[in-house]
């Protein structure tokens, strides 16, 4: 990418997209596409070939998508299948027909069958069963990984995938039902310590073991893969490192500085039982996350506070 050529970065005023966008500001790039979903609605064909063909975007960054937690996953199952699979095929059919010079779309962790080997590699992508919970999610992000080879492969599109571990950081999403696991942590713990709670209850056994990564590492990752990696294979983006949901919630609780005890409402789903990414591939390339869990989740913690006091949650 050049100073100056056009990059449009879908979703950015979402965790993913926003992160992106600062990224790039940050790297200098001041020639940005950008439109909210009231000006621009990814799900209607016409609406973003008009666009695409006004604009002629030289990169698209492709991190608009539906997104939530087990239970907004489990309960609107056919918005998130439908919703993503329109955005992705929208935008990833234009981008070739108005000649994009390289796309980036952004999967997620949850391609990976349930029971995959750990670590997940790149390779064992469809070699199991999905986790029914997130499986229309899941289904969707695959057909987009899909996408991007076969236009690769038919068209000699320079279309690339990369796959998030859970994210978290600025600008996440903490609605108290449909959020994911950490910013629904924190938003719990801010909450019992304001109401002067004795308990916190944990959706499921507390056993499941997740990894995270703090937004503004994965930005860096993308700005990163953009430059420098033109292959087939799409790469695992992750820390490398996890932890059970109970020992999470307890560094949640501790930097929120809550008091009482923690249970677990055993009758709750746990989803997968564990989702630790092989980075092996993105370390290659010399990239590592800078901003351990601890400092994360303060630095998240902040900027919860920050929406509170915004009254954006």
């Amino acid at each position: 990418m050049k100073k100056e050529d056009k990059i449009y970065i879908a979703g950015h005023r979402g965790m993913v997209g926003s992160a992106v966008t600062r990224k790039l500001r940050q790297e200098g790039f001041e020639n940005l596409v950008l439109r909210t979903s009231a000006e621009l609605n990814l799900t209607h064909q016409q609406a973003v070939a008009d666009f695409f063909a006004k604009e002629k975007p030289d990169y698209v960054f492709l991190a608009a998508a539906r997104v939530g937690g087990i239970s907004a996953n489990n309960t609107f199952r056919a918005e998130f299948l439908y919703e993503n699979l329109m955005i992705q095929n929208n935008v990833i059919h234009q981008s070739y027909l108005n000649g994009v010079k390289k796309l980036m779309f952004f999967g997620s962790s949850c391609i990976y069958p349930k029971y995959a080997e750990q670590p997940l590699k790149e390779e064992s992508l469809l070699t199991g069963t999905l986790e029914y919970t997130n499986e229309p999610y899941a289904i969707a992000k695959i057909s987009g990984i899909k996408m991007c080879e076969a236009y690769r492969d038919q068209y000699g599109c320079n279309f690339i995938s990369v796959m998030p571990t859970n994210l978290y950081g600025y600008n996440d999403n903490y609605n108290p039902e449909y959020s994911h696991v950490l910013p629904a942590l924190i938003r719990r713990f801010h909450e019992a310590k304001e109401n002067g709670s004795e308990e916190v209850v944990i959706w499921g056994t507390g056993a499941p073991k997740r990894e995270f990564l703090f937004v503004d590492d994965l930005a860096s990752a993308a700005y990163l893969v953009m430059q420098t990696y033109n292959e087939k294979q799409f790469l695992n983006l992750g820390s490398g490192e996890d932890l059970t949901i109970a020992e999470l919630a307890e560094v949640v609780g501790e930097i929120i500085g809550f008091k009482g005890a923690i249970s677990y409402n055993t009758q709750k789903p746990d989803g997968t039982p564990r989702k630790l990414m092989d980075v092996s591939k993105i370390k290659e390339l010399g990239w590592n996350p800078q901003i351990q869990l601890k400092e994360g989740i303060q630095l998240a913690y902040n900027d919860f506070l920050h929406q509170i006091n915004s009254k954006k949650v």
